[in-house]
């Protein structure tokens, strides 16, 4: 009887332009010296200075491109540049570029910080950054690493900033104690390199951040048939990174994003059907902390308005849909999105009050077909969290757990819990199954979120982009502090762990949240609602 058409299009960005450098293929740390961008192209071995009103570039080690390829870190104090290259670290003068060996790890060395006499060193194979004495050349001490992935560093006053590429996350640490202060979610994959800009004039401070990537793009071949194929091309460019931390309520936002987007039905049944007094509801996005609601309208025919559980729902109604009859019926929407991550600990979720009967009356029950009466999935819940009886650690243990049964698969329908638990595969839809059965058995409230994300192409402006998908995740709920987010599969990266933590407890600019905690359609003919068991909606 009708299918979904989202679309997005018309992205813009708050702020300044992308940096692209003119041939470079693969930018790893970059820094600045006053008012000049430097970086390196691991893959080319280039020095490169970068104009950042014009994407010019220029090759400052012409006949020393062999010492540097390979080299991923990149730090500048005072009149000295320091790099890292697979397990060491060197130094050299910038006038000539000579590099003197400084220390050799076990492992890889990833990238490089320098302030006054201290050296901070990040290597992801030992899990640490180590903290070294720059005239001793001697290991002072080590903080461990706050993600899992490829870490590259800059260091300012009193915070040492870290760049994670698997996290996609920018830490903001402590440079004394080690401890991190908040994080951050870039709004681009594979973060490779960070620099602190100090404006010369009004000496505030800003982040920029390197990416480098591949992207698939269509090739003509004249010697294929048909004459174009699908391949890869690098994408690397450089982009700051805007931030608002809210201490008091525990998160930080990222840079933020115009969007707009609609969703269309268009009825076309599969079958002839009478349907009298039909309404047909369709969620509107929310508002939340890093998304706003700036206008919306409707596509085709009008709607009214209705707050299920606080969230904002269109109503379109139709005295009958009657055989033959077509029609497109949808929203318009202008979203301010950006990206959030909560930082809370443990520590912080201890001595929370108790869930009110409301909750648990509502979120620790099995109202999805979740299976939760079966025994693999309670025997699954109480494998998942062992011992632990702290709440935001059951969670982490929870996911974890999961991420180690499953493994992702697209599927046209969603099977329970038991089953997906049995065959060990699933779509987020069956992931988000899964969580939900496992937290609510555990007494964590926990409710369904989504229904698009945004193909993540902020830098293609005005240009329509439409996913050929929708995706749910979930939000978990602690007494005290409230709902948090966390995705359903993406940071299941296989290979039993680690995994990355970049959407527990978070979310990017591209995820669209619409109808929290309520059904984002809803078909009713006289009151009775209806289902695609009853009514041939296609």
């Amino acid at each position: 009887m009708s299918f979904a058409l989202p679309s997005f299009t018309a992205s813009q960005m708050f702020g300044q332009r992308i940096i692209r450098p003119l041939t470079a293929a693969t930018l790893s740390g970059i820094a600045f010296i006053k008012d000049t961008l430097i970086a390196i192209d691991t893959t080319k071995g280039h020095l490169l200075e970068i104009d950042p009103a014009s994407d010019n570039s220029k090759i400052l080690n012409p006949h020393q491109t062999r010492e540097f390829t390979g080299v991923t870190g990149l730090a500048v104090w005072e009149d000295t540049l320091w790099v890292t290259r697979e397990h060491s670290v060197y130094l050299s003068k910038l006038t000539s570029l000579g590099l003197e060996h400084f220390v050799t790890l076990p492992y890889p060395a990833d990238g490089v910080a320098v302030w006054e006499s201290t050296v901070y060193i990040s290597c992801q194979k030992s899990g640490s950054i180590l903290v070294y004495d720059r005239e001793t050349r001697k290991e002072i001490t080590k903080f461990y690493a706050p993600g899992v992935g490829i870490e590259n560093l800059a260091v300012s006053q009193e915070t040492l900033w870290i760049c994670d590429r698997t996290e996609q996350t920018v830490y903001s640490m402590d440079r004394a104690t080690g401890e991190v202060n908040f994080s951050v979610l870039t709004p681009f994959e594979s973060p490779t390199g960070i620099a602190v800009y100090a404006d010369s004039e009004s000496g505030k401070e800003s982040l920029y951040i390197a990416y480098a990537s591949d992207e698939p793009y269509i090739r003509d071949n004249p010697n294929a048939d048909p004459n174009y194929e699908l391949t890869y091309r690098d994408r690397t460019f450089i982009h700051p990174l805007y931030y608002h931390y809210e201490p008091d309520k525990h998160y930080a936002l990222s840079n933020g994003y115009l969007i707009e987007m609609s969703y269309a039905e268009e009825i076309s049944p599969l079958e002839e059907v009478y349907l009298p007094q039909v309404e047909w509801r369709i969620a509107l996005p929310s508002e939340t902390e890093r998304q706003k609601l700036k206008h919306v309208e409707p596509i085709g025919l009008p709607f009214t308005e209705e707050v299920i559980d606080g969230q904002r729902v269109a109503v379109f109604k139709f005295d009958a849909l009657t055989p033959g009859e077509r029609h497109v019926f949808g929203w318009k929407a202008l979203l301010e999105v950006r990206g959030i991550k909560y930082r809370i600990t443990p520590k912080d979720t201890e001595g929370t009050p108790e869930l009110s009967p409301e909750f648990q009356s509502r979120y620790l029950v099995d109202d999805d077909d979740l299976a939760m009466d079966t025994t693999i999935v309670r025997r699954a819940a109480r494998d998942a969290i062992g011992s632990e009886t702290n709440l935001l650690r059951k969670m982490y243990s929870i996911r974890n757990y999961v991420y180690d049964e499953l493994s992702y698969g697209i599927k046209p329908y969603i099977d329970t819990p038991d089953i997906v638990l049995e065959r060990g595969v699933g779509s987020c839809g069956e992931y988000v199954g899964v969580l939900l059965a496992l937290c609510r058995l555990n007494g964590i409230p926990c409710r369904t979120v989504g229904r698009y994300k945004c193909p993540p192409h902020g830098e293609q402006q005005g240009v329509p982009l439409q996913p050929d998908f929708n995706h749910v995740w979930l939000e978990f709920y602690i007494p005290g502090i409230g709902w948090l987010p966390m995705e359903s599969n993406p940071d299941d990266l296989g290979n039993n762990g680690p995994y990355p933590t970049r959407f527990f407890m978070g979310l990017c600019w591209y995820h669209i949240e619409i109808g929290k905690g309520i059904p984002f359609e809803t078909l009713s003919s006289q009151g009775t609602r209806l289902t695609k068991d009853d009514i041939p909606i296609g």
